[in-house]
């Protein structure tokens, strides 16, 4: 009976010892787990900007041109000669032949239509073309474009007034993106560490981030363009890259 008392013993303070560590694994563990619930809580999202003024490097210039009337060689005559005296323009400008692009000429017929009755054109024949300048030299665009009111002076009838149809573009954004994207992510760190310090708190490692979307606009004009959508303010020279990275840290006491 003696050896069976303590063999029993032996069993229950084995059983003890094993329900004691299992106790204490399981508190640890469930430690760890509010431990790591409360972090997941205790974080902050803030948000780093970054804008840059940058200048176009590219200039699309669309110089359209008709002219009408009832004797079609005439018409397309006097459009001939229209293209030449735009080309001489721009020659005189300085703008190189690499740079123009002459478009397909286009013939409208007015009383095409046997149904048009009495609302029939005045003139029977419309001859339309265009002449496009595409070229990084900017300025040199720019400076063409503010004397263009010469070609109306000799008589060509522009589609569009004088130095519209010009257009600048920003190319280069890869160029710049990750400097700015750097710049942005510091920008958000350092409101991060602001909010922190208020709150007693410090700054841990990152939850979850978005680099945001690129936007170009009008350097002095407010909204945005995608980046994927376009060039932005494609009027103005100078132009506004603007990204807002957003980034959630936690925060740890």
């Amino acid at each position: 009976m003696t050896n069976a008392d303590g063999s029993n013993r032996g069993e229950l303070v084995v059983l003890g010892v094993l329900v004691a560590a299992g106790l204490i694994i399981g508190g640890w563990a469930l430690g760890t787990q509010i431990k790591a619930t409360r972090l997941a809580d205790r974080y902050v999202t803030v948000k780093g900007l970054v804008e840059r003024n940058v200048k176009s490097d590219l200039a699309i210039w669309s110089l359209s041109y008709k002219e009408a009337g009832d004797d079609l060689a005439a018409v397309y005559a006097k459009s001939e000669a229209d293209k030449n005296t735009i080309l001489q323009f721009l020659q005189q400008q300085g703008i190189r032949d690499d740079e123009i692009v002459t478009g397909l000429v286009r013939v409208v017929d007015t009383q095409a239509n046997e149904y048009g009755g009495m609302n029939r054109a005045p003139k029977r024949y419309i001859v339309e073309q265009e002449i496009t300048v595409r070229t990084a030299r900017v300025d040199q665009v720019a400076a063409a474009a503010q004397k263009s009111m010469q070609l109306v002076q000799k008589g060509i009838v522009l589609s569009s007034s004088p130095g519209q149809g010009l257009v600048y573009k920003f190319t280069g954004l890869n160029k710049i993106k990750p400097d700015m994207i750097t710049e942005a992510t510091k920008n958000a760190r350092a409101a991060a560490d602001r909010f922190a310090q208020d709150s007693g708190s410090q700054v841990g490692s990152i939850r979850q981030a978005n680099q945001g979307t690129f936007s170009i606009s009008p350097a002095d004009q407010a909204g945005d363009v995608g980046e994927g959508g376009g060039y932005g303010g494609e009027g103005s020279m100078m132009k506004a890259v603007r990204v807002v990275t957003t980034v959630q840290y936690y925060l740890e006491k």
